[in-house]
């Protein structure tokens, strides 16, 4: 029964690797990090949907599939597309590449880009204040939300357990 169970994680994990490899190389994101962002926000389920109205994989909100879709020259976009894995990881990852940008003057900024994801822009502004502004061990000190501490943990860490699997070292 264990391997059994073991075995429909494992598929479930691997069933979206194809376009989580094909937006990490558009945008230039680290995949292990991408899939990492999956595994938390959506544990690969293309249906799902957050309780502030967040769809799909990387469990996006409407503003951010927008900005997406302008970004892209998208017009005929509509937030119900974000159903489809393909236009959620895409949608997604240009989001985060687009976080990671906004934090390179720090010493690494990923902890900064999760946050950002996960708790908003205004939060990440009042705790990257001081030495927190480029330090990301201070940075992480100074998140007053466990639950945002929690999630850039979790993802780091899963995101260095992709990375371990030589598929998602290379990229491919």
């Amino acid at each position: 029964m264990i391997l059994l169970l073991w075995g429909v994680h494992v598929r479930r994990e691997r069933q979206f690797e194809v376009q989580i490899l094909a937006a990490a190389r558009k945008y230039q994101v680290d995949p292990a990090l991408v899939k990492a962002v999956v595994w938390r926000e959506s544990r690969f389920d293309a249906s799902a949907r957050g309780a502030a109205g967040e769809l799909g994989l990387m469990q996006l909100r409407e503003a951010a599939a927008g900005e997406w879709a302008k970004a892209e020259k998208l017009s005929q976009f509509t937030f119900d597309q974000l159903r489809d894995p393909v236009t959620n990881t895409m949608a997604g990852t240009w989001y985060l590449a687009r976080l990671l940008k906004r934090y390179v003057t720090t010493d690494d900024p990923v902890p900064y880009a999760l946050a950002d994801y996960n708790a908003g822009r205004t939060h990440v502004l009042r705790w990257n204040t001081g030495e927190a502004a480029t330090n990301s061990a201070v940075f992480m000190e100074q998140i007053t939300f466990p639950g945002t501490r929690n999630y850039i943990q979790a993802v780091a860490k899963r995101r260095d357990q992709y990375r371990a699997q030589s598929r998602w070292q290379r990229g491919g």
